[in-house]
């Protein structure tokens, strides 16, 4: 949702400060083209404007890139000391005709967007408006505010500001709070209904301005990404692991309407002080459409992405895009290697060969998948 951008910089104060200067009137400042050559210079940092890309003495206001100090012409009349600036083209809406800051909403007659005129939305500088303009609880109601206050933030997971671990105040449970850019609110609501075994329990989401705050189930664990740091998984773990993400993938993609992860890889994947394999982030996560031929946005991770996730090959993602990635990853487990870097060794690369098919229809399903890794097994 786009808000007014609004900077606090009244006319009267911009010019007292030009007045604290005694080696030059205040008039000057702005536009001192005798004194100084024809350069003009900011009254905060002094940094020269002229040189500052894009600037031009005639523009109706100038956002210092010196110091982000808003420096209004002293030649532009208005009646009040905020500049109303238009969300779309960023032109001055004081100065349009008839302009005043009781119509709730002002269509601007340069653009034709529609800017809310909210006095609340009223910022002193450029880089407080656009601290505002990053704050993901921006837009929420006060509803909405207050459930979320009943959480306690306790720290960040893996140094994300995106990734909180919090705990309820009046349970003490501990959930995790995420802080969404990319999502499918959809799919977030549906899985909140419709938990999946082994995968974390959605307990409540919330959609600002910016982002979608969810809580979801904490799990006590550690990623797949984080064991393998210890080095490649022996063959009988790495199988295992893979026959527990493809049980997961199968229920996603057993739904009345299947559900596509499209980001399988081993910081997704955690297991629990038993080897209980979760799956995690459903951030990238899609419903599947037989009808479409290509992906409305490329999603997933580099190397582990199917080739269709990238825009290449003539389907959309599907059930098969997530078996490619479950592929790549189990030679990752088995060699801590990507499958082009060095192959596992043994009869299991014939089974990470088929899931990495670069032809969707070649790969196995999960279910197929889970049959032929058992079948090495015997």
């Amino acid at each position: 949702m786009h808000r007014t951008m609004t900077l606090r910089k009244s006319l009267h104060s911009f010019n007292l400060m030009m007045n604290d200067r005694v080696d030059a009137p205040a008039e000057t400042y702005y536009a001192e083209s005798t004194q100084r050559r024809e350069y003009e210079y900011c009254p905060r940092c002094e940094a020269n404007l002229t040189l500052q890309k894009g600037y031009d003495s005639t523009l109706s206001y100038w956002i210092c890139r010196g110091c982000g100090e808003m420096l209004i012409n002293p030649e532009v009349e208005s009646d009040d000391d905020i500049a109303w600036i238009c969300d779309r083209c960023e032109g001055m809406l004081n100065i349009q005709p008839r302009f005043n800051t009781d119509c709730g909403v002002w269509t601007c007659t340069e653009c034709g967007f529609p800017n809310r005129i909210d006095a609340t939305e009223v910022y002193i500088s450029d880089e407080e408006y656009q601290t505002a303009l990053r704050d993901p609880y921006r837009g929420l109601s006060d509803e909405d505010v207050l459930k979320l206050s009943e959480y306690q933030d306790e720290g960040y997971i893996d140094d994300r500001d995106d990734i909180i671990l919090t705990r309820h105040i009046e349970s003490g449970r501990q959930y995790i709070r995420k802080l969404l850019r990319t999502y499918n609110k959809s799919v977030y609501a549906y899985l909140r209904d419709h938990p999946v075994l082994q995968m974390p329990l959605i307990r409540e989401y919330y959609e600002s301005d910016n982002c979608l705050i969810v809580i979801e189930e904490y799990i006590a664990g550690r990623t797949v990404a984080d064991i393998l740091e210890d080095g490649p998984m022996d063959n009988e773990r790495a199988v295992a692991v893979t026959v527990g993400i493809c049980e997961i993938l199968n229920r996603l993609h057993s739904l009345p309407r299947p559900i596509i992860h499209r980001d399988v890889k081993p910081s997704n994947v955690i297991l629990t002080p038993d080897d209980k394999v979760y799956l995690l982030d459903v951030n990238a996560a899609r419903w599947y459409d037989p009808d479409k031929n290509d992906d409305t946005k490329y999603m997933g991770t580099q190397n582990y992405a199917a080739p269709e996730q990238a825009g290449y090959g003539l389907s959309a993602s599907s059930a098969k895009s997530d078996i490619y990635a479950v592929g790549v990853m189990l030679n990752v487990m088995l060699t801590g290697c990507f499958p082009k870097e060095k192959r596992a060794n043994g009869a299991v690369w014939t089974v990470i060969e088929k899931c990495i098919s670069l032809e969707a229809g070649d790969r196995y399903t999960a279910d197929e998948l889970i049959e032929a890794l058992r079948d090495l097994s015997v």
